[in-house]
């Protein structure tokens, strides 16, 4: 996720005038924090002022610090990094449901999708995005060595808060906040603020120009379809295919972290790749322990953006303390109690004791230059409870050495980086997909030198990226019936109900797809019990969120194509093909429609083509009226409702040679006066 900071000037001299409105699209707030020795971290400022309680300000200044145990012991005057956290808010209004669905008979179906349908709905506007269960927060740490000062020194971090995972806009825009903090104090933030008011809403799987100071940030937002429903953007979602084409152009985000460095991070663990995204396809729980909070953060992060693009559900946390009050409940765990699906960035060794239950541990990164902790003069050694090792970086080779570094690895558990630092995985899971050893030939080792290595990462995160994109969109292929929207058939009337998308069950599910298998592109990556990944996949924690995600924005897909076809839809010349008593059902069905439009006019939930569409559903009405008989127009009127639909359209139609322009809509009191 490195980028470069943008030169840029900021008008200091500024005077702040904010709106909040279009700030919070963005950002909750801007932080500054102070590591003080008699009392611990203190938020000094925060802007805007009073949007945080106290309990989340404690919360966010333990997780604006590197732990104590991992700090650097090095001598430099200054030392700055990047990382970010993910914290959970306790908010009075919350809805979300903390437990996810889970399909535990054979032969139960997937609940009502009205409700999910709903909050679709409803947190598609930007008033909600208060709503949102977890907070992000993007952190520039700065460690200044003083032999004057207490300890040697004093640290202070510049923290952005977000509900929103747009590392992309955040990472650059802290390398430029930070500096300019300890540069001009207080008044940074502020100005800061200001310019991020002026931005355009966000708008998701778009690219963006985004002023700050004079520059500007291009950035692609992570797609619609990688967002939690909670974040409270608006879902614009095409409902065309289960997943994303692969994209030509790979700059364009299919999920979350699109800039993470997948190979920078697990660089010596690269055959583990596999597992890894197994693990959290299926929502298995995970704990990452890496040297320093910029590692444990890059690896959650290249995680995470390894299932795009399939919306993960599993609660990561980037950096992970003790502070946190979701610890207390994980370290309460006993012998035997099911671990809560959670990938858990840590640097502090203590977690290795404390979530011993965890059942798969990862241990990734380097530690710095002259740390307290030892490292292995392999970075390469990999280990598992159930296999063997083999050395990474050189794919082509086995020596008895790395032999005996797994089995030690094995012996010793994941306790043994108490004493020295190792790249390893400790699992007792079997992975279903084997390792593309093709992919893994083509990645370019550059060596050490960080120019060419950098380079050579852009390259090598692509071929990775790519690929498990393939992969995940591959397996979720089979789901793609589900999926399926229909439009009306010509000659049918556009106004009957839609049919419903097809119903799951995940029996029938598992028994078709075993009989006519996952397709060329699995087979060929996966062993013979793929079926089992599938089995575990639908009882694990990703499925049912994406799943009725996909079925809700299918059935808005639905509900557009019909209703486009009923804005071209010529009915004079369907009317002529009717029978008298298909006319009746006709003009029942419009009534519905139309009243319906009209009643999202009052209450202000209308679409932007809400007058086109009544003008045209209108004018259906009236010519399905006329085309009844007399005494059936004259029971269709002592309704007052739809007397005073027809009287709306009557009076537009009497114009002659005037387009209809929009429908009339009357109180029920003074339709009756009109009829």
């Amino acid at each position: 996720m490195s980028q470069s900071a943008a030169t840029l000037s900021i008008k200091t001299e500024l005077s702040p005038s904010i709106d909040s409105e279009p700030l919070q699209l963005w950002i909750v707030a801007l932080c500054a924090i102070r590591f003080d020795l008699e009392q611990g971290q203190l938020v000094e400022e925060c802007y805007p002022p009073g949007c945080l309680t106290r309990d989340e300000e404690l919360n966010i200044a333990y997780s604006s610090f590197p732990d104590s145990v991992s700090q650097q012991q090095n001598r430099s005057s200054i030392h700055d990094s990047i990382f970010f956290f993910r914290i959970c808010r306790h908010l009075k209004s919350q809805t979300v449901n903390d437990n996810h669905s889970e399909i535990t008979e054979v032969d139960r179906g997937v609940p009502s999708k009205s409700i999910y349908k709903s909050n679709l709905s409803r947190t598609s506007g930007s008033n909600n995005v208060n709503a949102s269960r977890y907070m992000y927060g993007y952190v520039f740490n700065r460690q200044r060595h003083d032999e004057r000062l207490k300890r040697g020194g004093e640290q202070k971090s510049v923290v952005i808060l977000t509900h929103n995972p747009y590392s992309s806009v955040f990472r650059p825009l802290l390398q430029i906040i930070g500096p300019l903090y300890f540069d001009i104090g207080k008044k940074a933030l502020e100005h800061i603020a200001t310019y991020v008011s002026t931005w355009p809403a966000p708008i998701p799987g778009k690219l963006m120009d985004l002023p700050i100071g004079n520059a500007t940030f291009k950035v692609y937002l992570p797609p619609a379809h990688s967002l939690p429903i909670e974040s409270g953007e608006s879902f614009g979602e095409s409902a065309s295919s289960v997943a994303p084409f692969l994209p030509n152009n790979q700059y364009i985000p299919q999920g979350l972290f699109h800039d993470s460095d997948i190979f920078g991070t697990f660089r010596g663990l690269l055959l583990q790749l596999w597992l890894l995204w197994e693990l959290l396809l299926i929502g298995e729980p995970i704990l990452i322990i890496a040297p320093t909070p910029p590692q444990c953060c890059e690896a959650v992060a290249s995680l995470v953006s390894l299932v795009a693009p399939l919306l993960c559900s599993v609660d990561f946390r980037p950096y992970f303390t003790i502070h946190d009050p979701q610890f207390v409940r994980l370290n309460s765990l006993k012998e035997g109690e099911t671990f809560p699906p959670m990938v858990l960035g840590v640097t502090n060794l203590f977690f290795l004791k404390a979530l011993r239950n965890i059942p798969h541990i990862v241990s990734v990164g380097s530690p710095p230059p002259n740390s307290n902790r030892f490292t292995l003069s392999s970075r390469s050694s990999t280990g598992r409870n159930e296999g063997l090792g083999i050395q990474q970086l050189s794919l082509k080779k086995f020596s008895p050495s790395s032999l005996l570094n797994a089995v030690k690895l094995r012996r010793d558990g994941p306790l043994c980086l108490m004493t020295e630092h190792k790249e390893a995985i400790w699992s007792t899971y079997s992975a279903i997909t084997k390792p593309d050893t093709s992919i893994l030939n083509r990645l370019i080792d550059a060596g050490m030198l960080p120019r060419v290595e950098e380079s050579m990462s852009v390259v090598n995160n692509e071929i990775l990226r790519r690929h498990f994109l393939e992969l995940t969109t591959n397996f979720l292929a089979p789901f793609g019936p589900y999926f399926r929207t229909t439009a009306p058939s010509e000659g049918t009337s556009p106004y009957a109900d839609p049919p419903p998308l097809p119903s799951f069950n995940a029996e029938e599910f598992l028994a078709s797809l075993s009989a006519r298998g996952p397709g060329k592109f699995l087979l060929k990556r996966m062993r013979s019990n793929w079926l089992d990944l599938y089995r575990r996949f639908l009882k694990g924690p990703n499925f049912m969120p994406w799943f009725q995600r996909r079925q809700a924005v299918a059935e808005q897909e639905q509900d557009r194509l019909w209703k486009h076809s009923r804005m071209t839809t010529d009915m004079q010349q369907l009317l002529s093909k009717m029978s008298e008593l298909e006319i009746v059902d006709s003009f029942n069905a419009i009534e519905r429609h139309l009243a319906k439009e009209v009643q999202l006019q009052q209450s202000g939930r209308a679409s932007v083509d809400s007058s086109a569409n009544c003008q045209k559903v209108g004018a259906d009405l009236q010519a399905v009226f006329n085309m009844l008989s007399k005494d059936m127009q004259q029971l269709m009127l002592s309704n007052p409702q739809r007397a005073s639909l027809l009287q709306g359209s009557q009076e537009l139609t009497k114009l002659p040679g005037c387009p209809l322009i929009q429908v009339g809509v009357f109180s029920s009191t003074s339709s009756k006066e009109k009829v």
